[in-house]
């Protein structure tokens, strides 16, 4: 069924659907819907239903909440709702009235629905419930004393209607406490106890009702209503000593007594101190004994009549344990004459028994609680002697009276007497047995070796570090102190091995043998007062690795920082002053290291103890300048300066990215590229190649970013940054084989600011193994010459060898063809050539005498093609180069002339044998 069939349905077919479809999951809406229409209907409104099918339907709802057993469970309050339902049902019929039985029927459900909606919290309703049972009530003893039956059956029926009357009027005090109104509750329960004089049977029940009344009150520190509660319960307690043991009414003379105590223990002391004499009269225990004493304390009770008191417990049989807890309650109302004295009679009695070893550790304890110094230690003198003469403690309290000793030692420690804590540690020493030594013994050692350090005696302390390392070496705590000595003693390597084992409890997981070790955070703190320790006494290199562990191994954000920044500060002025060896190499390596962890801990989320936005920025800047640095002082390692420029650029990714982080950034990636492109070129297979290549090209594109941004800010024309990423880009595609690096270099073409040594280098990097793309090349070369050309005045050199590159690839040497470029256009460029030539004095006579041989090559490829009008052209030509020659001129002039005239005849005669002979080289 889906949800509108079922809001269409009449309260009728609701009911129905309820009770047939045990696992519809419309059930809690179905129970709401019912409960809530109920307010709304009447008898009226269900006229066309007899008395007796309304009843029906009351009765089978009842009967369903009851018996749910479906898959679908209903709670207490759903159960309640139905039920309350139900009632309201038969109530419409005047059937339910005609007879005594319907009538108890209804008081029965208004009873047990009134007690449902207390135990979920709904007073109001339940309120409603126990009116309309006692309206019922009534009913009911009209109709008995309407009809004639027997005096004996007629009392018994009428007892029967009381005890109802009874269970309504404790069930509305009930509600009424719950509401918090009292007066309504306490004139409910007198009714009820005016009633037990006929119903004997309930007392214990409603003894119980006020002394949870009481209970109640007083945990909402409602003194009066609860002394008023307890008060009842009580004297309802005494009416039936049968019902209500001594025990019972003692615990609630207690809570009586303890409520007077709390409500105002000056004002209320007397009727406390009855209450609780009342409950020991009652029933005497030591909860008893031991609040009459918290009663005393509060009052105005002397010396002697509290001594009186204690003097009587001990007449009782009571253990030492309360006897002691005794002790310690008048020492802590600072009635301490009393609470020693008890205790030495307390000791005197337990002289005989095993219970003599507790009672003089307490007293040792509650001495030195009251700064006694003189007392105890005659105290612990007695427990020694004992000890060692067959009266030994317990374990249990000989690890009491360890604690008691190391506490006092500790606060003497603590305030700097050392020799007062070594006399304390030295008591507890005398308490071990060669058999019994264990870690606990080591952590004694280490104690008495802090005071000895601390008192300078140096070869005490050694002893009692050697005793601490015998029983507990892999102890944190023992290797600190190994390594306090060693660095006091200036064995830096002893120093270091401590510092190692520090280390290895930090990563050491599996290690289960030791308390201590599980605490992580031991180690790091100790690791940074190492750190801390070397540094005073001069122990760099200790101190360098200390903070590289801290730094490595603490997962405080802070600690790592400060450790970083601590050990950079120590290890950065000695590498700018090492030469380059592996020692240089581990520093640095060691550094790298470093500036990575603060770089993991700079990145961390803001939590609550991070670092806030302008520290975190400030930190990340310090740092980005000592990777900066540390980059340039690694010159001679690309590898190892890549990796510092990249650390800088990520810690300049953590501060404000102004003009200044911009540029940083921007250099840093440049150079990491240029690395990389390095790293690329030397790579020795093609997988690698292609790893260090695609780096580099998602670093170009975020330099890219970046530059764009800063291009934004202001002009920088002047800078190179925009060239070199064109370069290193286009070197990283060309290498890759991108099908688009053509058109990747279009917008290149036009660029205005590049200069004619960006179109050499492209024409390199195109030609560059694995790249191969000569018209690219070409195209370059030609860019370069024409800048060249239009510069005022021309660097004839570089001119020179641009043309020669130019040339070289337009017709390479031995080639067969000269489809790379059309040779018209090839003539241009040594025509070109031969008229700076012409211009100048300063042209190289090699590249002359190279481009003569060429064309003459040319010249005589031409010959072989038979294209013999080109053949003269391009031999004319390498004739007109010879002309410019002046050292080389005359190993050349008269065979070349000679040659040139046998070719001219050739041509003449048609003659083809002369291309055998005619290629010349530069070494001819």
């Amino acid at each position: 069924m889906d949800n509108d069939d079922f809001l269409s349905m009449d309260f009728k077919e609701v009911t129905e659907h309820l009770v047939t479809n045990d696992n519809s999951p419309n059930i809690p809406e179905a129970i709401d819907r019912l409960f809530n229409d109920i307010a709304n209907i009447n008898r009226e409104s269900m006229a066309e239903m007899s008395d007796t099918q309304v009843e029906e339907i009351a009765v089978n709802l009842w009967n369903w909440a009851l018996t749910k057993r479906g898959g679908f469970h209903i709670n207490e309050e759903q159960k309640t709702k139905i039920h309350y339902v139900a009632c309201k049902l038969l109530s419409m019929c005047e059937t339910s009235f005609a007879s005594e039985q319907g009538i108890q029927r209804l008081i029965m459900m208004n009873l047990k629905i009134g007690k449902g909606w207390l135990d979920v919290g709904n007073f109001l309703i339940a309120d409603e419930c126990f009116q309309a049972a006692e309206v019922n009530l009534e009913q009911l003893y009209m109709k008995l004393i309407q009809r004639s039956s027997p005096e004996t059956e007629l009392t018994v029926e009428k007892m029967a209607v009381e005890k109802d009357h009874f269970r309504v009027l404790s069930y509305q005090a009930e509600s009424a406490v719950f509401q918090g109104d009292f007066q309504r509750a306490s004139m409910c329960v007198l009714q009820c106890k005016d009633m037990l004089v006929r119903l004997p049977e309930m007392v214990s029940y409603l003894h119980e009702l006020c002394y949870k009344f009481g209970a109640e009150t007083q945990k909402n520190n409602k003194y009066e209503e609860s002394s008023f509660w307890l008060s009842q319960s009580y004297d309802i307690g005494k009416m039936d000593k049968d019902s209500t043991d001594p025990e019972t009414l003692a615990q609630v003379l207690r809570l009586l007594a303890t409520n007077y105590l709390d409500w105002d223990d000056a004002k209320y002391y007397d009727k406390a101190l009855n209450a609780i004499n009342l409950a020991n009269k009652e029933h005497l225990n030591s909860t008893g004994l031991f609040l009459k004493m918290k009663i005393l304390l509060r009052g105005e009770t002397s010396n002697e009549e509290l001594l009186d008191a204690v003097m009587e417990i001990l007449h009782l049989d009571v253990p030492l344990d309360f006897c002691l807890n005794i002790a310690k309650l008048l020492m802590d109302h600072e009635r301490v004459s009393v609470g020693f004295h008890f205790l030495d009679v307390i000791c005197e009695r337990c002289n005989s028994s095993e219970n003599i070893g507790k009672a003089h550790v307490f007293y040792v304890d509650m001495l030195l609680q009251r700064k006694e110094e003189l007392l105890a230690k005659e105290k612990i003198e007695e427990i020694i002697l004992a000890h060692q003469t067959g009266r030994q403690l317990t374990a249990e309290l000989t690890i009491w009276l360890h604690n008691i000793l190391w506490r006092k030692a500790a606060s003497s420690f603590e305030v700097q007497n050392y020799a007062d804590a070594l006399h304390w540690y030295n008591y507890s020493l005398r308490f071990y047995s060669p058999n019994e030594m264990d870690v606990d013994f080591a952590k004694l050692q280490r104690n008495m070796a802090c005071c000895y350090l601390n008192l300078q005696q140096l070869d005490k302390a050694k002893e009692a570090v050697a005793e601490a390392e015998r029983h507990d070496p892999r102890n944190i705590f023992t290797q600190f102190y190994v390594f306090k000595i060693a660095v006091i003693e200036g064995d830096s390597e002893r120093a270091l091995q401590a510092i190692i084992a520090l280390e290895y409890v930090l990563t050491d997981e599996e290690s289960e043998d030791n308390d201590v070790i599980a605490e992580r955070g031991s180690s790091i703190m100790l690791l940074s007062l190492a750190a801390q320790f070397a540094l005073e006494n001069g122990q760099q290199i200790v101190a360098e690795k200390a903070l590289e562990y801290l730094a490595q191994r603490s997962e405080d954000q802070e600690q790592v920082i400060i450790a970083a920044k601590c050990l950079i500060h120590l290890v950065f002025p000695k590498i700018a002053e090492m030469p380059e060896s592996e020692d240089k190499m581990k520093e640095m390596d060691r550094l790298l290291t470093c500036l990575n962890r603060a770089f993991v801990k700079l990145s961390q989320p803001n939590g609550e103890e991070a670092f806030s936005l302008e520290s975190r920025a400030n930190e990340a800047q310090w740092f980005r300048k000592m990777a900066w640095n540390l980059a340039v002082q690694s010159d001679k390692d690309p590898v190892i300066m890549r990796e510092f420029f990249i650390l800088s650029y990520k810690m300049s990714q953590l501060c404000p990215s102004d003009k200044v982080i911009l540029i940083a950034r921007k250099t840093c990636l440049l150079m990491a590229v240029a690395v990389d492109l390095e790293q690329g070129r030397k790579a020795s297979t093609t997988f690698e190649q292609t790893t260090f290549l695609n780096r580099a090209l998602e670093e170009i594109h975020k330099c890219n970013e970046i530059w764009n941004l800063l291009k934004q800010t202001e002009d920088f024309s002047n800078d190179s940054c925009e060239k070199l990423l064109l370069l290193y880009e286009f070197e990283v595609r060309a290498k890759l084989n991108d099908p688009s690096l053509e058109s990747f270099l279009e917008p290149a073409w036009e660029l205005p600011h590049l200069e004619c040594k960006t179109f050499e280098t492209i024409a390199v990097i195109a030609m560059e193994t694995p790249a191969h793309y000569p018209s690219i090349a070409i195209k370059a070369l030609k860019k370069a010459l024409l800048l060249y050309k239009k510069e005022e005045s021309v660097d004839i050199s570089q001119y020179s060898k641009c043309m020669h590159n130019l040339i070289n690839l337009s017709v390479p040497d031995g080639a067969s063809s000269v489809e790379l470029c059309p040779l018209e256009e090839v003539w241009g460029f040594f025509e070109d050539a031969l008229s700076h030539i012409s211009r100048t004095k300063d042209y190289p006579e090699v590249e002359i005498l190279w481009l003569m041989i060429k064309s003459w090559n040319t010249g005589i490829l031409m010959f072989s093609k038979s294209k013999y009008v080109s053949a003269e052209k391009w031999c004319g030509l390498a004739l007109r180069f010879l002309d410019h020659l002046t050292s080389f001129k005359g190993n050349y002039e008269t065979q070349m002339n000679m040659l040139y005239s046998q070719l001219v005849e050739a041509l003449n005669s048609n003659k083809a044998q002369f291309h055998e002979h005619g290629y010349w080289s530069k070494t001819d």
